[in-house]
């Protein structure tokens, strides 16, 4: 099983690179959603790492995959520019997937 990481910035690709995980650097929303569903179709890859920038872009999809995938997991991760929501969004994954409000 393997890491994928989905970066929009170079510095946070080359460190999980360095890491020796494998990915891409995308910027748009078709390139974010094409290496997204990339990623999730690989049977290989267990998790996906995608930054905070880049969720934003495509929230409903991510959340949409990971309500979904019974084999993939995708973790957000904060790069040098991100901010971290990442209390309300697992509160919200949380209160959906289980129904308890935290």
């Amino acid at each position: 099983m393997k890491f994928f990481v989905i970066s929009d910035n170079s510095d946070t690709y080359m460190g999980m690179r360095l890491a020796g995980m494998e990915g891409t650097v995308v910027h748009q929303y078709d390139e974010t959603v094409a290496a997204l569903k990339t990623a999730m179709e690989d049977p290989d890859i267990a998790v996906v790492l995608v930054t905070q920038k880049l969720v934003s872009l495509c929230q409903d999809l991510v959340y949409q995959y990971k309500q979904q995938s019974k084999t993939t997991l995708i973790v957000e991760i904060p790069d040098r520019h991100g901010s971290s929501h990442l209390e309300e969004n697992l509160a919200r994954y949380i209160k959906d997937a289980i129904g308890v409000k935290i």
